[in-house]
C-alpha cells in the first residue's frame, strides 16, 4: 500500500488540474469510466497502485524517463525543467520528489540508455528520386483502396487488421504489390483519419472521399500533414516537428513493447516519402520535420505530370498517355473498369458498367459531354452504340415511395417486367407484392433500389413527382468523432470532484490516512496540535482507530497512547 502522506499529497495535486488534464491522466491509466470511487483521495489511492504506475511509465518519453531515472537513483528531486510531465503524469509531486510507489517501480526496470545513434538527416539524390516514387505510387495505391472501400467497406478482424479476403482482392487487383503493403496504407490511413474502424469494417471518412478526388500533390501533403500530427507525443519536437529518425527507436524507453510500434511508424513515413530507409529526410519532408509545412513543390519535381485528356478506341477502351489526373480519373472509373494501371493507364467499358453508371445518376447526355471533353479523338461509334442502347433501356423500371402510403413502389411501363421482378427468387426478401399496377414493399426505397441494380434490373431511382434522381451507395464513417477522455469520464469527474469538496474533507483525508495506516500497522508520525499552540510529533505504530480516537504504540516512549483525531494536525509515513 502507498505511503498515506503520498495519496493526500497526489490527492491535493489532483484537485488542482483541470478536467481536461485529469481525464488525459485517467486515459494514460486506462482507469475504468465506471470507477467506484468516491472522491479524489480514491483516485489517487489507485493512481499509486503498482498496475497503474506501469502504465504511466509506459507512457513516459525519453527525457521525462532519464529525469524520473536519476531522481530515484540519486535519491533527489526532479529538477524544474523535466518536472511539469512528470507531476502531470502523477509519478512525482509539485517540488519534484517521485511518490514512494513510483521510486519501487523506477528501481525494477532497466534505466533509459543515453542516446548515441546517429542523427544525420542528409539525403541523396538517388534517395530523393526513390522517396519520391515511393510517395506516388503510395498515394495512387492509397486512393484505389479508398474507392473500393467507398463502394464495398474493407472487412476488418478482431485485431483490427484488414481481413484476408480483401487484402486477396487488392493484390489482384493491382491497387497494391503484396498484403504487407495492404496492411500498411490501411493502417496509414486509418492513422490519418481517412477510414475509421466501425465494428467490423473499415469504412471511408468524409475527409477520405474528398481526399480521393484532389490532385496527387494536394493528397500526398494532405495525409503528409496528417501523419505528423498523429505522430506520438515521444516523436514530436517542442516545434511541432519531430525527432531524428534514429531516435525514434528508444522514445519510450520503459515501454517493451515500444521498438515494434517504431518501426510501424517508421513504416508508414518511409512509404509516404517522408524518410528514407536509412533516416534521412528529403527536402521536401525536412521543412515539416521541422514544424513547417512540406514543401510540395520540391516533391512535385519528382513528379510525373498528370493529364487531363484520353484516347479513346473503338475496342471500348480508353488509354491514358500518363497519370490521369484524379478527379478524371475517379469519374471515369464510374463507368468504365480500369484495367491496367501504371504512369499509362487503361480502361474498358460495357454495357454493364455504362448502367452502372446511369444507375449511380449519369444520365446519356452527360456520359456523352464528358467523354467527349475527355477524349483527344472524340467518342468512337462502337462506344456511341453502346452508350445510347444502355441508356435507352435504362429506367425500365422505377423506384419511388409513394407519398400516401409511404411504402416503396416499383413501376414500369411493361407490366411483364414487374411480373418478372415479382417472381424472382432471389428478391423475396424485399417482400414485393403487387398492387394497382405496381409493386410495393415496406423495405426501404434505397434498398429495393441497390438490390434490384445488384440483379442487373435496368432500374432508375425517382423522385415524388417521378424525376430520376441521384443515389449515393458509398457508407461513409459517422463524421462524429470518437468520445474524446473529457467525455469517457465526465461523470466519474464530476462524482468524485463532489466527493472531495465536502466542508470536512481536510478531516475526512485525515481519517482515511489513518485507516489506512492502521490497516496496514505501518509507522507514523503524528503531528499534535497541543493547548498552547505548540505541536509535538509521536512516532506511533497505528493500531486502531474508532470513537474519534487514534491508538497506537510510541515507538519512543514504548507506551501506548491515545490521541483524539481533533488535535491531529497531520500524519506522515516513516520510510
Amino acid at each position: 500500500m502507498p505511503p498515506t502522506s503520498d495519496q493526500r499529497a497526489l490527492a491535493t495535486a489532483l484537485a488542482a488540474m483541470d478536467d481536461a488534464a485529469l481525464s488525459e491522466l485517467l486515459a494514460v491509466r486506462h482507469a475504468p469510466p465506471a470507477a467506484p470511487w468516491r472522491d479524489l483521495y480514491d483516485v489517487a489511492a489507485a493512481l499509486l497502485e503498482p498496475t497503474s504506475i506501469a502504465r504511466g511509465l509506459t507512457a513516459l518519453p525519453y527525457f521525462p524517463a532519464r529525469a524520473l531515472t536519476r531522481a530515484v537513483a540519486e535519491g533527489t528531486m526532479v529538477l524544474a525543467g523535466d518536472r511539469a510531465e512528470l507531476v502531470a503524469s502523477a509519478l512525482v509531486d509539485a517540488e519534484g520528489r517521485p511518490y514512494a510507489a513510483v521510486a519501487v517501480s523506477v528501481r525494477d526496470r532497466e534505466a533509459p540508455v543515453e542516446r548515441t545513434a546517429r542523427t544525420d538527416r542528409s539525403t541523396t539524390a538517388e534517395e530523393d528520386a526513390a522517396a519520391a516514387e515511393r510517395a506516388f505510387t503510395s498515394a495512387a495505391s492509397l486512393a484505389d483502396i479508398l474507392l473500393r472501400a467507398l463502394t464495398e467497406p474493407l472487412t476488418r478482424i478482431g485485431n483490427g487488421a484488414l481481413g484476408a479476403g480483401d487484402r486477396r482482392e487488392l493484390v489482384e487487383s493491382g491497387a497494391v504489390p503484396d498484403g504487407d503493403t495492404a496492411d500498411l496504407l490501411v493502417g496509414f490511413a486509418a492513422t490519418t483519419g481517412l477510414l475509421h474502424p466501425e465494428e467490423k469494417a473499415w469504412l471511408v471518412t468524409p475527409a477520405g472521399r474528398s481526399w480521393v478526388g484532389s490532385p496527387t500533390l494536394e493528397r500526398w501533403m494532405t495525409a503528409a500533414d496528417r501523419l505528423r500530427e498523429a505522430l506520438p507525443g515521444g516523436l514530436r519536437t517542442p516545434d511541432g516537428g519531430w525527432i531524428p529518425a534514429a531516435l525514434w527507436v528508444d522514445a519510450y524507453p520503459f515501454d517493451t513493447a515500444w521498438p515494434s510500434h517504431a518501426g510501424v511508424w517508421r513504416a508508414r513515413a518511409v512509404t509516404w516519402g517522408l524518410l528514407t530507409p536509412a533516416g534521412g529526410e528529403p527536402p521536401w519532408a525536412a521543412p515539416l520535420a521541422a514544424g513547417a509545412a512540406a514543401d510540395g513543390p520540391a516533391l512535385g519535381a519528382f513528379l510525373p505530370p498528370e493529364v487531363d485528356r484520353v484516347y479513346l478506341q473503338n475496342d471500348l477502351t480508353a488509354i491514358a498517355p500518363g497519370p490521369l489526373a484524379p478527379h478524371l480519373d475517379v469519374r471515369l472509373r464510374s463507368m468504365a473498369v480500369r484495367e491496367s494501371h501504371a504512369q499509362a493507364s487503361s480502361y474498358r467499358f460495357s454495357a454493364d458498367t455504362i448502367a452502372a453508371a446511369i444507375t449511380a445518376g449519369e444520365t446519356a447526355d452527360s456520359l456523352r459531354s464528358f467523354l467527349s471533353e475527355l477524349s483527344l479523338t472524340g467518342v468512337p461509334q462502337p462506344l456511341e452504340y453502346v452508350l445510347t442502347r444502355t441508356a435507352d433501356r435504362h429506367g425500365l423500371l422505377r423506384v419511388g415511395r409513394d407519398p400516401v402510403a409511404g411504402r416503396t413502389r416499383v413501376t414500369s411501363d411493361d407490366p411483364g417486367a414487374l411480373e418478372t421482378v415479382a417472381v424472382d427468387q432471389a428478391l423475396r426478401a424485399l417482400g414485393l407484392i403487387r398492387h394497382g399496377g405496381a409493386l410495393v414493399s415496406r423495405v426501404g426505397e434505397e434498398t429495393v433500389f441497390w438490390a434490384l441494380a445488384d440483379a442487373r434490373y435496368p432500374v432508375v431511382a425517382v423522385d415524388e413527382t417521378g424525376m430520376p434522381r441521384r443515389l449515393d451507395r458509398a457508407r461513409l464513417a459517422p463524421q462524429l468523432p470518437a468520445p474524446a477522455a473529457l467525455q469517457r469520464y465526465a461523470d466519474l469527474l464530476v462524482r468524485v470532484r463532489a466527493g472531495s469538496e465536502s466542508d470536512d474533507a481536510d478531516a475526512a483525508w485525515l481519517e482515511r490516512e489513518l485507516d489506512s495506516a492502521v490497516r496496514a500497522r505501518s509507522v507514523v508520525d503524528v503531528v499534535v496540535r497541543l493547548p498552547d499552540g505548540s505541536t509535538r510529533t509521536f512516532r506511533l505504530e497505528a493500531t486502531g482507530l474508532g470513537g474519534g480516537r487514534l491508538r497506537g504504540r510510541d515507538r519512543g516512549a514504548d507506551v501506548e497512547r491515545t490521541l483524539p483525531l481533533s488535535s491531529i494536525a497531520s500524519v506522515h509515513p516513516v520510510i
